[in-house]
């Protein structure tokens, strides 16, 4: 989404905001945030449910959200006229009603960009943990089962020479190929518009148009796109299908992007390879069916999980906010497509 408009708030936002932060942050970001707004924080951590986050947004002037938020045009309505700013913690905002919020002159503000790099490592390293069987060769030596080196035991797959399909290529999926090219694996992708040549150059990936051929032809398949009513679930059964017996699938995007009925059912038969999964459908409940698979890799989204990273998105909120009760545009301000 662009993340330019003059857009702004219904009323003049006040010199020190009332704001209301729904997860507890890093220290340092919370220390500076008490020194410049009327702030609240949530300092058992606990996601708010939805009584508590309408309450809130009608007692606040900006709300600080993250992804465990969902916060859809009911509640943007209900908020009244005091809320002038979502400012979003993370780079998505596929929780939030754009449009809704900006009918109400609501201004809403991400942090893009902070947590690429974090993702991108987090990728390679489930690519490693699927394609090696780490995961598993972890997990017998814990329970005491492992006896001793053997030739033929627990093998995995080299990365150089294999194909890497990347569905999306935005700022993660670049930052996927960079790290990927360096383990001599051949990169394709896939995007909604193909990039300019010195960038498929500079990350030596190869575009693939039709999406079905990127899934045939990978023997590693990972997904950067957004959510959206097009790419949930985009990974079902006839997807899986495509892929290549033994191929691994990696999803560090969003876990509704993947029907994970169809996922088990790929990874009991032994169709699909392995997987190495960041997201699930319905977080924090994860299906015990799915985390029972052997050949499954599961981290809890754990992608943008660095002290550096989480620090660095706080700051950026807390400079949206300035920009904002300044009278300026903030930075981040993102606005919806509506063409």
């Amino acid at each position: 989404m662009p993340v330019v408009s003059d857009l702004s708030a219904s009323s003049p936002p006040p010199s020190r905001p009332r704001v209301i932060v729904t997860r507890k942050l890093d220290h340092r970001v919370e220390e500076r945030m008490a020194e410049l707004f009327d702030v609240t924080f949530n300092t058992n951590d606990e996601a708010m449910d939805r009584d508590a986050l309408a309450a809130a947004m009608r007692n606040c002037d900006v709300i600080v959200p993250t992804v465990t938020d969902r916060i859809d045009a009911a509640l943007i309505e209900q908020a009244g006229d005091r809320l002038g700013m979502i400012a979003n913690f993370g780079a998505g905002t596929e929780h939030i009603d754009i449009v809704a919020a900006r009918r109400r002159g609501v201004i809403v503000t991400n942090t893009p960009g902070v947590f690429t790099d974090d993702t991108a490592d987090i990728t390679i390293a489930l690519i490693i943990m699927a394609m090696r069987k780490l995961g598993r060769g972890a997990q017998v030596l814990a329970q005491g089962n492992w006896e001793g080196w053997s030739p033929t035991n627990l093998l995995g797959n080299s990365l150089a020479g294999k194909t890497l399909g990347l569905v999306g290529m935005g700022r993660i999926g670049q930052a996927v190929a960079h790290r990927a090219r360096a383990f001599g694996m051949d990169i394709r992708y896939h995007n909604r518009n193909r990039l300019p040549g010195s960038i498929e150059n500079m990350v030596n990936a190869r575009y693939e148009g039709d999406l079905d051929t990127l899934f045939a032809e990978a023997d590693v398949l990972s997904l950067h796109c957004p959510l959206t009513p097009a790419t949930r679930h985009l990974v079902n059964e006839r997807k899986l299908a495509l892929m290549k017996p033994g191929a691994c699938l990696v999803n560090t995007g969003r876990g509704p992007l993947i029907d994970e009925t169809a996922l088990i059912e790929a990874l009991q038969s032994g169709r699909l390879g392995s997987a190495g999964l960041d997201v699930y459908s319905s977080e924090p409940n994860v299906s015990p069916e799915l985390l029972a698979a052997p050949n499954l890799v599961a981290l809890p989204h754990l992608g943008s999980a660095t002290e550096e990273g989480r620090a660095t998105a706080g700051h950026r909120i807390i400079a949206n906010i300035r920009f904002w009760v300044d009278g300026h545009r903030p930075p981040d301000q993102v606005i919806p497509d509506l063409s």
